[in-house]
């Protein structure tokens, strides 16, 4: 199978200016780049003086979180907008590995009951992804609460030798190909790690070259000792740090900008974002940090309780029911779509009433789109030198999940921020989604046009940006199936 892209114009990821060739592909790799209009192949895309860049990479994805790796392997709506490799295993929650069959990490996004699940390590997961035919490129991390529950399941404190079982079920993650190290310190069962633990583990991730991904422990009032946690905790370890869904929260857009400049003198501290003013929170993270405890079980006696529910409804108070909407709700699909203003006046609830209702009905188990972000701040933080673009996305879901701009377009919207804007040129905008993420995760073959490399490509038009074509593994999406690889670090 050979496939001819002729009359394009070349950003090559690399930052450099376009030039004019045509590039063959020979099975799934680029075999030549220049003037090749008289070369006969079995498939012809006429480019048209449209620029040619390397595939997009999504470093901070979340469709193994709510699990439509497996209800929508195509993953279409990321492909259209130029995504071809994705990266999941974040804040601390991966599929792998685990002991028993257990997912309950991941069910504050979806119901692990809802999928068959027949692995354990990172490898057997890996293999079991291969035979269902992703569309696209998949790497992961190993989650920290995935393993810690695993280990110690609703117990808080990690002994010394747990520690020890702890550090080489991660090696035999970054064997496997795990692509570092993730947590969530912002979660129940993050929040229990001391720094101590997690600077012993990062003795692990830099033994085998890896990175570490770490959603904070406060991204509001406290953000900026929450960025210096991070950085005492990986001091000496030389990892590459990256913060999961660095943003500005409307009313602490001071503490985001001392933080941001904190982030940018500082060594191996980086940071991942997505250009739209919505935050995506698990339905539990509304409760008073006082109720949080031990799993959703518990949380859930806290919510039903008549002694407490009066307690929880007054720190609620201030909750704006408007900016506040109802994104997924596992076997309650009547709630998705509605906002906690809708719930409060159809059931004449005040609305923190209407909030609480919907953590009984859903047993927590919910997932909210909050209107919650500072615009003009997220224009900086997007387009900053240590930044790195993510859809922090699930995709799409059959029935019951609003589809987000973010599942359809992250990428686009970025571009229209940094070329559109006028921050940046069109080949250094390119550069930060794909030459810059493929270096970061050590991908060795993606990133960069040229010569032997995987041809993962985004054809976009010269005049607007629009996704005209995306090749993945050399076959072009919507004309043939796309397979993408599983992708394994190697240290």
């Amino acid at each position: 199978m050979s496939l001819l892209i002729k009359g394009v114009q070349v950003i090559d990821g690399l930052g450099n200016e376009p030039y004019k060739a045509d590039i063959l592909v020979q099975k799934n790799i680029i075999s030549a780049i220049g003037n090749l209009k008289a070369r006969k192949t079995s498939k012809v895309i006429d480019g048209l003086g449209n620029y040619v860049t390397p595939g997009f990479i999504d470093i901070h994805n979340s469709a193994d979180h709510y699990l439509s790796l497996f209800s929508n392997p195509q993953q279409e709506n990321f492909i259209k907008q130029g995504i071809t490799t994705i990266i999941g295993g974040h804040c601390g929650a991966s599929l792998a590995p685990i002991l028993y069959g257990d997912l309950t990490s991941v069910r504050k996004w979806a119901d692990p009951r809802d999928i068959n699940i027949n692995w354990h390590t990172v490898s057997e997961l890996l293999r079991s992804l291969e035979r269902i035919s992703l569309g696209l490129n998949f790497g992961t991390l190993a989650g920290h609460s995935t393993i810690r529950r695993t280990l110690i399941a609703e117990r808080t404190r990690l002994l010394p030798k747990e520690l020890g079982v702890f550090k080489e079920m991660l090696s035999h993650a970054m064997r496997d190909g795990a692509f570092g190290l993730s947590s969530g310190l912002g979660y129940i069962h993050g929040r229990a790690a001391s720094r101590k633990e997690i600077h012993e583990l990062l003795g692990v991730v830099e033994n085998f070259g890896g990175i570490y991904s770490v959603h904070l422990r406060n991204e509001t009032d406290k953000i900026l000792d929450s960025v210096k946690e991070i950085a005492e905790a990986t001091e000496g370890r030389g990892v590459k740090t990256i913060i999961s869904h660095f943003r500005p929260i409307a009313g602490f857009g001071n503490e985001f900008k001392e933080t941001l400049k904190y982030i940018g003198d500082t060594e191996n501290l980086y940071f991942d974002t997505c250009p739209f003013d919505v935050s995506v929170r698990p339905l539990y993270t509304f409760l008073p940090e006082w109720t949080q405890v031990e799993n959703l079980e518990k949380m859930l006696e806290s919510v039903r309780s008549k002694k407490v529910t009066g307690l929880i409804e007054k720190d609620l108070s201030g909750i704006q029911g408007e900016d506040i909407t109802i994104a997924g709700a596992p076997h309650h699909e009547y709630l998705v779509g509605k906002t906690v203003e809708e719930v409060s006046r159809n059931l004449g609830l005040t609305l923190a009433q209407a909030l609480i209702h919907i953590m009984d009905v859903t047993n927590l188990r919910a997932v909210v789109f909050h209107k919650d972000v500072n615009n003009e701040l997220l224009t900086k933080a997007v387009t900053h030198e240590k930044s790195f673009v993510a859809s922090h996305s699930k995709g799409a879901l059959s029935g019951e999940f609003i589809v987000h701009e973010r599942s359809k377009q992250t990428f686009p919207k970025y571009l229209d921020i940094a070329v559109g804007g006028g921050v940046t040129s069109l080949p250094k905008a390119i550069q930060k989604i794909t030459s810059r993420p493929a270096e970061f995760l050590g991908l060795k073959s993606r990133g960069v046009i040229k010569d032997g490399n995987i041809a993962d490509l985004v054809l976009l038009g010269k005049n607007d940006y629009e996704v005209k074509d995306v090749v993945i593994g050399g076959k072009v999406f919507g004309q043939e199936q796309t397979k993408g690889e599983m992708l394994r670090h190697k240290s």
